[in-house]
Protein backbone atom coordinates (compact mmCIF):
# COMPACT_ATOMS: atom_id res chain seq x y z
CA UNK A 1 0.00 0.00 0.00
CA UNK A 2 1.14 3.45 -0.93
CA UNK A 3 2.21 6.14 1.58
CA UNK A 4 -0.26 8.65 2.46
CA UNK A 5 -0.73 12.39 3.82
CA UNK A 6 -2.95 12.62 6.76
CA UNK A 7 -4.74 15.82 7.27
CA UNK A 8 -6.01 17.00 10.60
CA UNK A 9 -8.36 19.67 11.43
CA UNK A 10 -6.77 22.39 13.32
CA UNK A 11 -9.57 23.04 15.03
CA UNK A 12 -10.29 19.81 16.05
CA UNK A 13 -6.85 17.80 15.68
CA UNK A 14 -7.98 13.93 16.44
CA UNK A 15 -10.66 14.90 13.31
CA UNK A 16 -9.14 13.14 10.57
CA UNK A 17 -10.14 15.67 7.26
CA UNK A 18 -8.63 13.06 4.41
CA UNK A 19 -5.71 11.63 3.04
CA UNK A 20 -3.95 11.70 -0.79
CA UNK A 21 -1.08 9.34 -1.55
CA UNK A 22 2.27 10.38 -1.79
CA UNK A 23 3.91 10.79 -5.48
CA UNK A 24 7.60 9.36 -5.30
CA UNK A 25 10.04 9.88 -7.59
CA UNK A 26 9.74 7.56 -10.23
CA UNK A 27 5.68 8.56 -10.24
CA UNK A 28 7.35 12.66 -10.12
CA UNK A 29 9.41 11.40 -13.32
CA UNK A 30 6.34 10.01 -15.29
CA UNK A 31 4.04 12.61 -14.80
CA UNK A 32 6.52 14.81 -15.68
CA UNK A 33 7.26 13.19 -19.06
CA UNK A 34 3.62 13.21 -19.73
CA UNK A 35 2.95 16.86 -19.16
CA UNK A 36 5.96 17.01 -21.78
CA UNK A 37 4.26 14.93 -24.26
CA UNK A 38 0.94 16.85 -24.10
CA UNK A 39 3.01 20.43 -24.23
CA UNK A 40 3.07 21.12 -28.24
CA UNK A 41 0.00 19.81 -28.72
CA UNK A 42 -1.46 22.59 -26.15
CA UNK A 43 0.65 24.99 -27.30
CA UNK A 44 -0.74 24.51 -31.03
CA UNK A 45 -4.41 25.18 -30.11
CA UNK A 46 -4.94 29.52 -30.56
CA UNK A 47 -4.85 31.30 -27.50
CA UNK A 48 -8.21 31.89 -27.92
CA UNK A 49 -9.39 28.52 -27.88
CA UNK A 50 -7.08 27.60 -24.85
CA UNK A 51 -9.19 30.26 -23.04
CA UNK A 52 -12.25 28.84 -23.67
CA UNK A 53 -11.60 25.53 -22.21
CA UNK A 54 -9.97 27.57 -19.10
CA UNK A 55 -13.51 28.81 -18.81
CA UNK A 56 -14.94 25.63 -19.24
CA UNK A 57 -12.61 24.06 -16.16
CA UNK A 58 -13.95 26.95 -14.00
CA UNK A 59 -17.38 26.42 -14.02
CA UNK A 60 -16.51 22.57 -13.72
CA UNK A 61 -15.18 24.26 -10.05
CA UNK A 62 -17.60 26.52 -9.58
CA UNK A 63 -20.20 23.12 -9.30
CA UNK A 64 -18.97 22.38 -6.44
CA UNK A 65 -17.68 25.68 -4.26
CA UNK A 66 -19.67 24.68 -1.41
CA UNK A 67 -18.60 21.43 -1.06
CA UNK A 68 -14.86 22.93 -1.53
CA UNK A 69 -14.98 26.07 1.51
CA UNK A 70 -15.89 23.26 3.37
CA UNK A 71 -13.14 20.68 2.97
CA UNK A 72 -10.62 23.89 2.67
CA UNK A 73 -12.04 25.31 6.25
CA UNK A 74 -11.56 21.61 7.79
CA UNK A 75 -7.82 20.90 6.89
CA UNK A 76 -6.67 24.66 6.98
CA UNK A 77 -8.39 26.59 9.98
CA UNK A 78 -9.61 29.47 7.83
CA UNK A 79 -13.41 30.43 8.27
CA UNK A 80 -15.91 28.96 5.92
CA UNK A 81 -16.73 32.32 4.88
CA UNK A 82 -13.14 33.48 3.51
CA UNK A 83 -12.48 30.13 1.62
CA UNK A 84 -15.78 30.31 -0.08
CA UNK A 85 -14.25 33.83 -0.98
CA UNK A 86 -11.00 32.19 -2.17
CA UNK A 87 -12.46 29.67 -4.29
CA UNK A 88 -14.99 32.40 -6.14
CA UNK A 89 -11.51 35.08 -6.20
CA UNK A 90 -9.23 32.42 -7.57
CA UNK A 91 -12.20 31.31 -10.72
CA UNK A 92 -12.90 34.62 -11.48
CA UNK A 93 -9.06 34.92 -11.59
CA UNK A 94 -8.72 32.46 -14.08
CA UNK A 95 -11.44 34.08 -16.02
CA UNK A 96 -9.75 36.62 -16.23
CA UNK A 97 -6.62 35.05 -17.37
CA UNK A 98 -8.55 33.24 -19.98
CA UNK A 99 -9.74 36.72 -21.68
CA UNK A 100 -6.65 38.86 -21.10
CA UNK A 101 -3.96 36.32 -21.81
CA UNK A 102 -4.68 36.63 -25.93
CA UNK A 103 -4.25 40.07 -25.99
CA UNK A 104 -0.76 39.94 -23.43
CA UNK A 105 0.70 37.14 -25.96
CA UNK A 106 -0.07 38.48 -29.22
CA UNK A 107 2.53 39.15 -31.01
CA UNK A 108 3.71 42.98 -32.07
CA UNK A 109 5.48 43.92 -35.03
CA UNK A 110 7.22 46.88 -36.31
CA UNK A 111 8.16 47.82 -40.27
CA UNK A 112 10.20 50.70 -40.96
CA UNK A 113 13.03 52.63 -42.42
CA UNK A 114 15.22 50.27 -39.49
CA UNK A 115 13.93 47.08 -41.06
CA UNK A 116 11.21 44.27 -40.15
CA UNK A 117 11.22 43.26 -36.33
CA UNK A 118 8.91 40.76 -35.29
CA UNK A 119 7.85 40.22 -31.11
CA UNK A 120 6.79 36.88 -30.44
CA UNK A 121 5.86 35.06 -27.42
CA UNK A 122 6.50 31.46 -26.67
CA UNK A 123 5.51 29.02 -23.72
CA UNK A 124 8.19 27.48 -21.93
CA UNK A 125 7.65 23.93 -21.97
CA UNK A 126 6.22 21.84 -18.74
CA UNK A 127 6.25 24.21 -15.47
CA UNK A 128 6.55 22.92 -11.60
CA UNK A 129 4.60 25.25 -9.27
CA UNK A 130 5.30 24.22 -5.85
CA UNK A 131 2.14 26.42 -3.62
CA UNK A 132 1.56 27.01 0.31
CA UNK A 133 -1.21 25.60 2.55
CA UNK A 134 -2.12 29.07 3.76
CA UNK A 135 -4.37 29.90 0.71
CA UNK A 136 -3.64 27.25 -1.75
CA UNK A 137 -6.97 27.31 -4.33
CA UNK A 138 -5.27 31.60 -5.65
CA UNK A 139 -2.04 30.95 -4.90
CA UNK A 140 -1.82 27.69 -7.01
CA UNK A 141 -4.32 29.35 -9.66
CA UNK A 142 -1.92 32.36 -9.92
CA UNK A 143 0.38 29.49 -11.77
CA UNK A 144 -1.96 27.15 -13.41
CA UNK A 145 -3.84 30.20 -14.86
CA UNK A 146 -1.12 31.92 -16.75
CA UNK A 147 1.30 29.04 -17.32
CA UNK A 148 -1.81 27.06 -19.28
CA UNK A 149 -2.91 29.86 -21.25
CA UNK A 150 0.70 30.97 -22.60
CA UNK A 151 0.66 27.24 -23.82
CA UNK A 152 2.41 25.29 -20.84
CA UNK A 153 1.66 22.34 -18.74
CA UNK A 154 1.89 22.46 -15.48
CA UNK A 155 2.77 20.31 -12.29
CA UNK A 156 1.45 21.81 -8.86
CA UNK A 157 2.92 20.20 -5.68
CA UNK A 158 0.88 21.38 -2.91
CA UNK A 159 1.99 21.96 0.78
CA UNK A 160 1.15 18.62 2.62
CA UNK A 161 -0.57 21.00 5.27
CA UNK A 162 -3.50 21.90 2.86
CA UNK A 163 -3.26 19.29 -0.10
CA UNK A 164 -7.27 18.10 0.05
CA UNK A 165 -9.38 21.23 -1.62
CA UNK A 166 -6.74 22.09 -3.86
CA UNK A 167 -6.08 18.39 -5.29
CA UNK A 168 -9.96 18.19 -5.94
CA UNK A 169 -9.70 21.79 -7.92
CA UNK A 170 -6.54 20.72 -9.70
CA UNK A 171 -8.62 17.07 -10.82
CA UNK A 172 -11.66 18.85 -11.14
CA UNK A 173 -9.98 21.70 -13.36
CA UNK A 174 -7.88 18.85 -15.23
CA UNK A 175 -10.92 17.18 -16.32
CA UNK A 176 -12.52 19.60 -18.23
CA UNK A 177 -8.77 20.04 -20.15
CA UNK A 178 -6.94 17.42 -22.87
CA UNK A 179 -4.81 15.03 -21.30
CA UNK A 180 -1.95 15.24 -19.04
CA UNK A 181 -2.02 19.34 -19.38
CA UNK A 182 -2.07 19.47 -15.81
CA UNK A 183 -1.31 17.53 -12.67
CA UNK A 184 -0.85 17.45 -9.27
CA UNK A 185 1.69 15.33 -6.99
CA UNK A 186 1.81 14.95 -3.46
CA UNK A 187 4.83 15.04 -0.87
CA UNK A 188 7.45 16.60 1.69
CA UNK A 189 10.53 18.14 0.29
CA UNK A 190 11.58 15.08 -1.68
CA UNK A 191 8.72 15.45 -4.08
CA UNK A 192 8.91 19.26 -4.45
CA UNK A 193 13.05 18.50 -5.36
CA UNK A 194 12.87 15.48 -7.84
CA UNK A 195 9.54 17.75 -9.28
CA UNK A 196 11.62 20.68 -9.64
CA UNK A 197 14.89 19.29 -10.27
CA UNK A 198 13.91 16.98 -13.10
CA UNK A 199 15.60 17.93 -16.57
CA UNK A 200 12.20 18.64 -18.46
CA UNK A 201 11.12 21.14 -16.00
CA UNK A 202 11.81 24.89 -17.94
CA UNK A 203 10.18 26.93 -15.53
CA UNK A 204 9.27 26.89 -11.32
CA UNK A 205 6.91 29.18 -9.64
CA UNK A 206 6.92 29.34 -6.08
CA UNK A 207 5.48 30.99 -3.23
CA UNK A 208 6.56 30.21 0.57
CA UNK A 209 9.29 31.25 3.26
CA UNK A 210 12.56 32.11 2.50
CA UNK A 211 14.26 28.42 3.47
CA UNK A 212 12.36 26.36 1.65
CA UNK A 213 12.93 29.03 -1.47
CA UNK A 214 16.55 28.45 -1.04
CA UNK A 215 16.10 24.72 -1.32
CA UNK A 216 13.95 25.23 -4.24
CA UNK A 217 16.22 27.47 -5.91
CA UNK A 218 19.30 24.88 -5.38
CA UNK A 219 17.11 22.01 -6.92
CA UNK A 220 16.25 24.26 -10.12
CA UNK A 221 19.76 25.29 -10.91
CA UNK A 222 19.96 27.51 -13.59
CA UNK A 223 15.69 26.75 -14.63
CA UNK A 224 14.27 30.19 -14.53
CA UNK A 225 12.26 30.77 -11.54
CA UNK A 226 9.10 33.13 -10.29
CA UNK A 227 9.76 33.11 -6.39
CA UNK A 228 6.92 35.44 -4.16
CA UNK A 229 8.63 35.08 -1.03
CA UNK A 230 7.22 36.70 2.91
CA UNK A 231 7.11 39.68 4.20
CA UNK A 232 7.44 41.94 7.10
CA UNK A 233 4.87 44.72 5.96
CA UNK A 234 4.94 47.99 7.26
CA UNK A 235 2.03 50.12 8.22
CA UNK A 236 2.20 53.68 7.86
CA UNK A 237 -0.69 55.71 9.54
CA UNK A 238 0.15 59.23 8.70
CA UNK A 239 -0.76 62.33 11.11
CA UNK A 240 -3.66 62.77 8.82
CA UNK A 241 -4.86 59.27 8.84
CA UNK A 242 -8.65 58.47 9.05
CA UNK A 243 -9.57 56.18 12.25
CA UNK A 244 -12.79 56.22 11.43
CA UNK A 245 -14.38 52.85 12.47
CA UNK A 246 -14.71 51.65 8.74
CA UNK A 247 -10.89 51.89 8.12
CA UNK A 248 -10.40 50.80 11.47
CA UNK A 249 -12.27 47.60 10.96
CA UNK A 250 -10.24 47.18 7.23
CA UNK A 251 -6.58 47.48 9.07
CA UNK A 252 -7.37 44.99 12.08
CA UNK A 253 -8.58 41.90 9.58
CA UNK A 254 -5.43 43.22 7.25
CA UNK A 255 -3.41 41.66 10.33
CA UNK A 256 -5.70 39.15 11.29
CA UNK A 257 -7.42 37.54 8.14
CA UNK A 258 -6.49 33.83 8.03
CA UNK A 259 -5.18 34.16 11.58
CA UNK A 260 -2.45 36.35 10.27
CA UNK A 261 -0.63 33.79 8.56
CA UNK A 262 -0.22 35.44 5.27
CA UNK A 263 2.64 36.81 3.58
CA UNK A 264 1.30 40.02 2.94
CA UNK A 265 -0.61 41.02 5.98
CA UNK A 266 -0.48 44.25 7.85
CA UNK A 267 2.80 43.20 10.64
CA UNK A 268 4.09 46.29 11.61
CA UNK A 269 1.86 49.25 12.38
CA UNK A 270 3.55 52.33 12.80
CA UNK A 271 1.21 55.57 14.54
CA UNK A 272 2.42 58.97 14.91
CA UNK A 273 3.52 59.56 19.16
CA UNK A 274 0.85 62.48 19.11
CA UNK A 275 -2.48 59.93 18.10
CA UNK A 276 -0.90 56.68 19.92
CA UNK A 277 -4.11 56.30 22.32
CA UNK A 278 -6.56 57.59 19.44
CA UNK A 279 -5.59 54.86 17.41
CA UNK A 280 -5.09 52.12 19.98
CA UNK A 281 -8.91 53.08 21.68
CA UNK A 282 -10.22 53.20 17.61
CA UNK A 283 -8.07 50.05 17.36
CA UNK A 284 -9.57 47.90 19.64
CA UNK A 285 -13.05 48.82 19.02
CA UNK A 286 -13.02 47.83 15.93
CA UNK A 287 -11.03 44.53 16.37
CA UNK A 288 -14.20 43.82 19.21
CA UNK A 289 -16.61 44.09 16.26
CA UNK A 290 -15.01 42.19 13.44
CA UNK A 291 -12.86 39.56 15.32
CA UNK A 292 -14.38 36.16 16.53
CA UNK A 293 -11.98 33.29 17.49
CA UNK A 294 -13.85 29.86 16.90
CA UNK A 295 -14.36 26.71 14.69
CA UNK A 296 -14.51 27.67 10.94
CA UNK A 297 -17.57 25.99 10.80
CA UNK A 298 -18.98 28.22 12.88
CA UNK A 299 -21.53 31.20 11.49
CA UNK A 300 -19.85 34.87 12.90
CA UNK A 301 -16.38 33.22 13.30
CA UNK A 302 -13.94 35.23 11.56
CA UNK A 303 -10.30 34.35 12.85
CA UNK A 304 -9.65 30.15 12.84
CA UNK A 305 -6.81 28.56 14.35
CA UNK A 306 -3.07 28.68 13.12
CA UNK A 307 -2.43 25.69 11.34
CA UNK A 308 0.27 23.51 13.62
CA UNK A 309 0.72 23.32 17.09
CA UNK A 310 4.57 24.52 16.63
CA UNK A 311 2.59 27.27 14.97
CA UNK A 312 0.64 28.24 18.18
CA UNK A 313 3.83 27.29 20.61
CA UNK A 314 6.28 29.98 18.26
CA UNK A 315 3.56 32.73 18.17
CA UNK A 316 2.78 32.21 22.05
CA UNK A 317 6.92 32.77 22.35
CA UNK A 318 6.63 35.71 20.50
CA UNK A 319 4.54 37.35 22.48
CA UNK A 320 6.29 36.14 25.90
CA UNK A 321 9.19 37.52 24.76
CA UNK A 322 7.65 40.90 23.67
CA UNK A 323 5.81 41.06 27.47
CA UNK A 324 9.31 40.04 29.06
CA UNK A 325 11.35 42.83 27.10
CA UNK A 326 8.53 45.33 28.65
CA UNK A 327 5.98 45.27 26.51
CA UNK A 328 2.67 44.50 26.43
CA UNK A 329 0.33 42.57 25.29
CA UNK A 330 -3.85 44.28 24.83
CA UNK A 331 -6.29 40.84 24.12
CA UNK A 332 -8.08 42.09 20.65
CA UNK A 333 -11.81 40.83 19.98
CA UNK A 334 -14.02 37.55 21.50
CA UNK A 335 -14.29 34.16 21.15
CA UNK A 336 -17.12 32.08 19.87
CA UNK A 337 -19.10 31.13 22.57
CA UNK A 338 -19.85 27.62 21.00
CA UNK A 339 -16.35 26.87 20.15
CA UNK A 340 -14.15 24.23 22.58
CA UNK A 341 -10.81 26.68 22.35
CA UNK A 342 -8.43 23.69 24.13
CA UNK A 343 -9.33 21.37 21.52
CA UNK A 344 -7.45 23.03 18.47
CA UNK A 345 -4.45 24.98 17.85
CA UNK A 346 -6.65 28.80 18.56
CA UNK A 347 -3.82 31.46 19.72
CA UNK A 348 -5.84 34.79 20.99
CA UNK A 349 -5.29 38.14 18.64
CA UNK A 350 -2.97 40.35 20.29
CA UNK A 351 -1.61 44.26 19.52
CA UNK A 352 1.64 44.75 21.60
CA UNK A 353 2.73 48.19 22.52
CA UNK A 354 5.60 49.65 24.34
CA UNK A 355 8.65 47.59 21.70
CA UNK A 356 11.08 48.60 19.57
CA UNK A 357 12.52 48.18 16.25
CA UNK A 358 14.98 45.57 17.15
CA UNK A 359 12.13 43.19 19.15
CA UNK A 360 12.00 40.23 17.40
CA UNK A 361 7.74 40.26 16.73
CA UNK A 362 9.10 43.82 15.25
CA UNK A 363 12.15 42.91 13.18
CA UNK A 364 11.19 39.17 12.11
CA UNK A 365 7.64 38.38 10.30
CA UNK A 366 5.81 36.89 13.32
CA UNK A 367 2.75 35.08 10.95
CA UNK A 368 0.68 34.58 13.45
CA UNK A 369 -2.23 36.41 15.47
CA UNK A 370 -0.27 39.46 17.22
CA UNK A 371 0.52 42.46 16.11
CA UNK A 372 3.47 45.54 17.09
CA UNK A 373 1.97 49.04 17.60
CA UNK A 374 5.31 51.72 17.20
CA UNK A 375 5.11 55.21 17.83
CA UNK A 376 7.35 57.64 15.29
CA UNK A 377 7.84 61.62 14.72
CA UNK A 378 8.22 62.72 11.58
CA UNK A 379 7.69 61.45 8.20
CA UNK A 380 11.56 60.77 7.40
CA UNK A 381 11.44 58.68 10.09
CA UNK A 382 9.31 56.07 9.35
CA UNK A 383 9.95 56.03 6.17
CA UNK A 384 13.80 55.04 7.18
CA UNK A 385 12.02 52.93 9.65
CA UNK A 386 10.00 51.02 7.32
CA UNK A 387 12.73 50.30 4.74
CA UNK A 388 15.32 49.09 7.35
CA UNK A 389 13.97 45.42 6.88
CA UNK A 390 15.39 42.94 4.28
CA UNK A 391 12.10 41.94 3.14
CA UNK A 392 10.23 44.25 1.18
CA UNK A 393 6.78 42.27 -0.68
CA UNK A 394 4.31 44.86 0.55
CA UNK A 395 3.52 48.21 2.78
CA UNK A 396 0.38 50.15 2.99
CA UNK A 397 0.54 54.32 3.66
CA UNK A 398 -3.10 55.26 5.16
CA UNK A 399 -3.93 59.72 4.42
CA UNK A 400 -6.88 61.27 3.51
CA UNK A 401 -4.54 63.39 1.35
CA UNK A 402 -4.20 60.86 -1.68
CA UNK A 403 -1.80 62.93 -3.26
CA UNK A 404 0.52 62.92 -0.10
CA UNK A 405 0.08 58.93 0.55
CA UNK A 406 1.32 58.26 -3.11
CA UNK A 407 4.26 60.32 -2.21
CA UNK A 408 5.08 58.43 0.65
CA UNK A 409 4.47 55.32 -1.38
CA UNK A 410 7.03 55.89 -3.70
CA UNK A 411 9.75 56.27 -0.81
CA UNK A 412 9.27 52.26 0.51
CA UNK A 413 10.77 49.71 -0.70
CA UNK A 414 8.35 47.15 -1.21
CA UNK A 415 6.75 45.35 -4.58
CA UNK A 416 3.44 46.79 -3.73
CA UNK A 417 1.91 49.08 -1.72
CA UNK A 418 -1.67 49.90 -0.75
CA UNK A 419 -2.70 53.13 0.23
CA UNK A 420 -5.77 53.09 2.49
CA UNK A 421 -5.75 49.35 2.42
CA UNK A 422 -3.90 46.32 3.03
CA UNK A 423 -3.83 42.83 2.50
CA UNK A 424 -6.13 41.07 0.24
CA UNK A 425 -8.64 44.01 0.14
CA UNK A 426 -5.88 45.94 -1.77
CA UNK A 427 -5.74 43.01 -4.75
CA UNK A 428 -6.53 43.80 -8.18
CA UNK A 429 -6.47 41.76 -11.19
CA UNK A 430 -4.39 44.07 -12.95
CA UNK A 431 -2.27 44.90 -10.45
CA UNK A 432 1.44 42.99 -10.70
CA UNK A 433 2.01 41.55 -7.23
CA UNK A 434 5.38 40.56 -6.10
CA UNK A 435 8.60 41.41 -3.71
CA UNK A 436 11.99 43.07 -3.72
CA UNK A 437 15.08 42.67 -1.70
CA UNK A 438 14.80 39.46 0.42
CA UNK A 439 10.64 39.27 -0.82
CA UNK A 440 11.23 37.19 -4.03
CA UNK A 441 11.47 38.09 -8.14
CA UNK A 442 9.29 38.00 -10.40
CA UNK A 443 5.38 39.16 -10.67
CA UNK A 444 1.79 37.22 -10.31
CA UNK A 445 -1.08 39.14 -11.00
CA UNK A 446 -2.01 41.89 -14.44
CA UNK A 447 -0.12 41.20 -17.39
CA UNK A 448 3.15 40.82 -15.57
CA UNK A 449 2.05 37.73 -14.07
CA UNK A 450 0.83 36.45 -17.75
CA UNK A 451 3.98 37.25 -19.25
CA UNK A 452 6.30 35.55 -16.82
CA UNK A 453 4.95 32.30 -18.10
CA UNK A 454 6.16 32.99 -21.84
CA UNK A 455 9.72 33.92 -23.07
CA UNK A 456 9.69 36.85 -25.51
CA UNK A 457 11.29 36.09 -28.80
CA UNK A 458 12.81 38.49 -31.69
CA UNK A 459 12.57 37.96 -35.57
CA UNK A 460 14.51 40.61 -36.85
CA UNK A 461 15.42 41.91 -41.09
CA UNK A 462 17.85 44.62 -40.80
CA UNK A 463 16.80 47.14 -43.64
CA UNK A 464 20.18 47.04 -45.27
CA UNK A 465 19.97 43.13 -45.84
CA UNK A 466 16.13 43.34 -47.08
CA UNK A 467 15.50 42.97 -50.53
CA UNK A 468 16.25 46.23 -52.11
CA UNK A 469 18.23 47.32 -48.90
CA UNK A 470 21.95 49.58 -49.29
CA UNK A 471 23.78 46.74 -47.44
CA UNK A 472 26.60 46.73 -45.27
CA UNK A 473 30.18 46.01 -43.92
CA UNK A 474 30.35 42.72 -42.45
CA UNK A 475 31.50 43.86 -39.71
CA UNK A 476 29.81 47.01 -38.75
CA UNK A 477 28.12 47.54 -36.30
CA UNK A 478 23.76 48.63 -36.10
CA UNK A 479 23.11 52.59 -36.29
CA UNK A 480 19.93 52.16 -34.93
Amino acid sequence: MSERISRYNPARVRELVGTVPVTGAEQVDAVVHAAAAAQRGWAGIEAVARGALLRAAADAVEAQVETLAELLARESGKPRADCRGELGFALTFLRWVADRAPVVLADAETDDGAGRLLLTRRPYGVVAAITPWNAPVILSLLKIGPALAAGNTIVVKPSPLAPLAIDRVVRLLAGALPADVLHVVHGDAATGAALVGHPLIRKVAFTGGEQAARAVAAAAGTTPTVLELGGNDPVLLLDDADLSPEPMRRLVMASFATSGQVCMAAKRLYVPRARRDEFTDAYLRAAEEVLCLGDPLADGVTMGPVITAEAAARVHALVAAAVARGGSALALGRADAGTDLSGGHFVAPTLLVGLADDDPVVAYEQFGPTVPLLVYDDEDEVVARANADELGLGASVWSVDEQRAFRVAKRLEAGFVFVNTHNRTGMALRAPFGGVKRSGHGREYGDAGIAEYAQLCSVHAPAAFRPGGTGASATAYPTA
